[in-house]
């Protein structure tokens, strides 16, 4: 399947560079992109949440398939070896940006002394494991 399949699925779709996007990831309520698509040379697309969705999610919410990432088997080449940083670490950074806007109006609020209710804790350890996440699957922790 070539990558376009997959990006008519998908909202607010940005190609950062040849052969990769952000869009919104489809399977939870996401207003800023957190979805990275990627399509390598052999074929294959990976794609990644960064806010922790799975790809099995991810797909089936736009009624694909697992399958639907890989080449046909007639056409595909053998793969190569992984790739140690699958996504390019500005993508990673546009997708934790509302993330970041997150913590930043968090620590606002709890520097001017104001404590912080129980949604807006959660929301912002929410946040916190977010980026986590990101750093880990662009392989910068």
């Amino acid at each position: 399947m070539s990558a376009d399949i997959l990006l008519q699925h998908l909202n607010k779709v940005k190609r950062t560079r040849s052969g990769t996007w952000l869009a919104c990831c489809p399977s939870h309520n996401d207003k800023t992109a957190s979805l990275s698509i990627r399509e390598l040379d052999d074929g294959r697309l990976l794609v990644h949440c960064f806010a922790g969705c799975n790809v099995n999610e991810i797909v089936e919410s736009v009624g694909l398939t697992l399958s639907d990432l890989f080449p046909p088997p007639e056409t595909s080449q053998r793969f190569s070896k992984g790739e140690r940083r699958p996504f390019p670490a500005a993508d990673i950074l546009r997708a934790i940006l509302g993330e970041a806007k997150i913590v930043y109006m968090g620590a606002k609020h709890i520097s001017g002394g104001n404590p912080l209710s129980g949604d807006s804790l959660k929301r912002l350890l929410l946040a916190v494991s977010r980026i986590q996440a990101a750093l880990i699957a662009g392989g910068i922790q």
